[in-house]
Order: C-alpha cells, then structure tokens, then sequence
C-alpha cells in the first residue's frame, strides 16, 4: 500500500503536468466575450495578464477599444473586434468610411495584435429594422474590400452576429430551419461567407431556452450537460443528451437546407447567470458553474455534436466580467467568471495552474424527475489475454448520461481520441459505450494504469480482458490475431 501511494504521489504531478502543457496548447476553440458597459472594470493591461493565465485563447470586443487591442498585442490571443450597429450606415454608403475604419481600428495594430474577425453588427436580421438588414452586406463587402486594399484580406475574416431567433425550427435539431422572411438577407450574407471563408456567428443560449420552459421534463439537467434520459430526433434517431448541441446542430441543419455546407458555425455567446431576481428561472452560481464547466469539459472532449462529430466549435463564453451598467433583470449582470479584482465569481475550470480534474457535476438547484437508467449497448467481445495487463471498461448498467460525462472527461484530458472519430479503427461500432470504453481505458493507461485514474465516480472498473477488436488496438495491450477472437 505505502508503495501504491508513493507511486501515486509521484506520478499525478507528472500526469497533470502532461496534461495541462497538452491542453494549454491546444485549446483554441475556448474565447470569451470582454463587455465594457460597466465602471469598475480592471484596466486592459491587468486584464490581459489575467487571460494569459487562463485557457482562453481568443477574445470577442464588442467594439474596438484601442486601449484594449494594444494590451493584447504580443500575447498571441485571437482577437474579434466589432462595428456597432450605428456604423452599418456609413459603412454601406460609404467605401472610404470603411477604409477609415479599417485604417484606424485595424492597420496600428496587426499582427501584434492578432485580430482574426471583424463583426460588422450584432443580432441585425433580428432587429426589426429593414434599412439595417438591407445595409448590413453592402457594409460587409465594404469592410472586406479595406481589408484586401491593406493587404490583409487573406488573414482576418469579416461577418455578423445572429441570435438563435433567425430560427424557425429548432426541434428537432435536423428540422432546423431559419425564418422565411429571412432567407434574402441570408442568401447574400451565407453566399459571402462561403465564397470568403469567414463563419456563420450565432448566440445560443440553453439558458434561455431553459427559462421559457422550466416545467419541461429533465429541462435544466438537459441545459447544464448533467445526467438525463436524454432527447430523441424523430428524423434522424439520434439522441441528444445536451442542449448545446441540439441548438447548434439545428443551425447546422438550418445551414445545409440552404446549401451551404461548408460555412463554418462560430459560437458567438454562451453562458449562464450566476444570480437574477427572485422571479427569475435558472439563475444560481452552481448552475452557472454546471453549464460553464461541462461545456468547457464537453469542448476539450473534441467529440463536436452529432451532425459535426469530431471537432470543436470556436465557442465564446458570455463573459469575462459583470457588466453593472446593463439594463434589464439583475441576471443581465452576473454573467461574468471573474471579478473586478481579477479573482474567480466561481471556477469554471479555465485556469493554466489548477489541477486537473473532472467538472463537478452540480444538482440542479430546482427539483429534477427521477432518472430511468439506460442499459448500454455491449461493448464488442473482447480478445483473450494471457498476461496480467488491465484496462479500464464501463461497469454494467451505466447510464448514457454516466457514459456521455465519461467520454467528455476522458477526451478533455489532452488524451488522443481521433481514434473513435469518424474513420477512426475504433469508431465503430459507433456506440456511445465503445466510445466511453475506448477513451477511459486510454486515459487510464496514459496514467500508467494509476487505479485512482479507473473510478469515473464508481462507474468503472479494472478488467483483465483486452477489449481490442479487429483493427481497433485499446492502449495496453495488441489485439490477437483474427482467428482467435471468437474463442
């Protein structure tokens, strides 16, 4: 025993250590969005050491504070800047007005500081203003056309933000469809962003869908990523387990009826309230924290959502800090993951130096149904072993929930999981407990099978049979040859 913990005691350091360089380097896909309608924010230079010691990698501005861009220069985070909705006018009418623009809030300070996007307005189709929708493509190519004049057109992309309202249909996500009075001002944006590469930007909110109906059956567990019978698409037979992914899989839908398959989704916005008014459905620091922190571990995963599967979208978390000048409800200002001192509302699992570890999976903090257990499909026979290796395999009668969080942390953990991607030797069968089994096993033994690395919140367990199956070789051990694997 003395000798388990003292190789135990040794081995987590170097084992955390592996994984937060690994996952240090590769998080691109995590931003966050830096609001400023407030009046006690840190200053740009603080703020910027503070994303430094975080995973976020990118940074989403509402405008473009030169204060704030020249802050971020040399530090190698992504940077969006933005166009207000008032700028749409002169930008459409005017190309010199866009070259300005583009000389005054770009030129100064690229590359040092490395802006990727411009977004030339936010949530225009849904403003109810048909001059602006009408202007916002004029405008767009407008800014395009600056970018290329300064010979920076190949290197920072230009598009606009979209609330989830553009939507028609979301459910089920493959039905997802936009707005037929939105199709024009569609067609001509989405004919931009494929013929320039730049991304269809969206706000999903599971919050809000969350708050219209918080009667619904399983609702916030299906919002928060937490344990629940999961979601059904009538068409497609797949089951969602999370919101997330059934919001941006019906934008995804709703991109592919218009033809445009190759536009790229970027996550915009996303987040949770921390607190609100006593009136208001969802509002808590341990669901802001559960949404926060299964969506960075799901993201880390790179399992992608069921119509993109094996990537992660470039996914801004709403928001770096509060914003106590916004109007409306109190949860309009307690968004934020940190506070004005630059500590922690709550730990979302950003930070470089913490240790890493499985998100908590908080309860919700109103009342949830009781949950059906979900008898997983088997795992495929395993191959017969004759030395004392082991692996790490789901016990029996794991939930889809229990598996889907298993998979997701398994994933997040910097391990290789390209192997149960599409294509992948071990993708199929493409099941979700071969695909929990495969990650598991394969962080247990990047551990060097350190049995404090099998526990998954007791819903594993040490096995001495290889799980290998024809091309698909479990970390541990070779599959045996094919004649022997049906005895």
């Amino acid at each position: 025993m003395a000798i388990l913990l003292l190789r135990s005691a040794i081995l987590l350091p170097c084992l955390t250590f592996f994984l937060t360089f690994n996952l240090a380097s590769s998080e691109s896909f995590i931003g966050v969005n830096y609001g400023i309608v407030a009046d006690n924010l840190p200053p740009p230079s603080a703020t910027a050491k503070l994303l430094q010691s975080t995973a976020i990698r990118k940074v989403r501005l509402y405008g473009s504070d030169p204060g704030i861009i020249k802050a971020l220069a040399n530090t190698g985070i992504g940077i969006v800047i933005g166009a207000a909705n008032g700028d749409i006018p002169g930008l459409a009418s005017d190309p010199n007005f866009a070259k300005t623009w583009v000389n005054s809030n770009v030129v100064p300070y690229y590359p040092a500081s490395n802006i990727i996007l411009i977004t030339v307005g936010n949530e225009v189709i849904t403003s109810n203003d048909p001059n602006l929708m009408n202007q916002m493509l004029p405008a767009i190519q407008n800014v395009q056309n600056a970018l290329d004049a300064a010979s920076l057109g190949g290197k920072i992309k230009v598009s606009t933000v979209h609330s989830m309202a553009v939507l028609k249909d979301s459910e089920p996500p493959s039905a997802g469809r936009f707005h037929p009075e939105y199709d024009t001002a569609l067609q001509g944006l989405l004919s931009f962003n494929n013929a320039t590469g730049s991304p269809f930007a969206i706000n999903p909110y599971p919050y809000f869908a969350y708050r219209s109906d918080p009667g619904r059956a399983d609702n916030l567990a299906f919002c928060l990523f937490q344990p629940n019978s999961g979601r059904v698409d009538s068409n497609t037979n797949i089951k969602y387990m999370n919101m997330f992914d059934a919001q941006v899989d019906a934008v995804r839908s709703a991109l592919d009826s218009m033809g445009f398959k190759n536009v790229e989704i970027v996550v915009a916005e996303t987040g949770w309230p921390y607190k609100g008014d006593s009136d208001e459905a969802g509002p808590s620091l341990e669901n802001a924290k559960a949404y926060n922190g299964n969506l960075i571990a799901h993201l880390r995963s790179m399992v992608g959502t069921p119509l993109m599967p094996g990537k992660s979208v470039d996914t801004y978390l709403f928001a770096l800090y509060d914003e106590d000048l916004k109007p409306g409800p109190a949860s309009e200002r307690a968004f934020g993951l940190y506070n004005p001192d630059l500590s922690m509302i709550y730990d979302a699992g950003l930070s470089k130096q913490q240790q890493t570890s499985s998100p908590p999976v908080v309860a919700p903090t109103t009342p949830d149904v009781p949950k059906s257990p979900v008898t997983p499909t088997t795992v495929p026979s395993p191959t017969k072993t004759n030395n004392n290796a082991t692996w790490c395999v789901p016990k029996a009668g794991v939930t889809d929930a229990e598996l889907q969080a298993n998979l997701d942390y398994a994933c997040g953990q910097g391990i290789d999981c390209t192997a149960i991607q599409q294509g992948g030797a071990c993708f199929e069968p493409n099941t979700l407990v071969n695909h929990a089994a495969y990650a598991m096993n394969l962080l247990y033994q990047t551990a060097e099978r350190n049995p404090l690395t099998c526990d998954f919140s007791q819903t594993a367990m040490l096995s001495s049979n290889n799980p290998s199956y024809k091309s698909c070789v479990y970390a541990g051990g070779n599959a045996l040859p094919k004649k022997q694997e049906s005895r």
